[in-house]
């Protein structure tokens, strides 16, 4: 998954902030809390979700798509970022 601890930290960090977005989510609910703030909580765990999505498949296309032991042609990095311009579009 994220091959440097950095990128590790930036992902741990995501998924917690995650987990606070579900959990007002689920204090909204047994609140009895109005649709449009359940959904407002919904769409934001939903971004939360798709942001981590698109962090890890960039991730994987990077290191694991790639031949890591030579550096990329101009054409096969252009490609790369391309996949990955309409990738993140795409999950977004």
């Amino acid at each position: 998954m994220a091959h440097v601890v950095e990128e590790k930290q930036k992902l741990l960090h995501r998924v917690r902030r995650l987990r606070g977005q579900i959990e007002a989510l689920e204090r909204a609910l047994e609140a009895d809390a109005g649709c449009i703030e359940v959904m407002k909580l919904l769409t934001s765990g939903r971004g939360a979700i798709n942001g981590l999505m698109a962090e890890v498949v960039d991730d994987h296309i990077r290191m694991h798509m790639t031949d890591a032991g030579r550096k990329p042609s101009r054409a096969e990095a252009q490609a790369t970022e391309e996949l990955l311009d309409v990738l993140r579009t795409y999950i977004r």
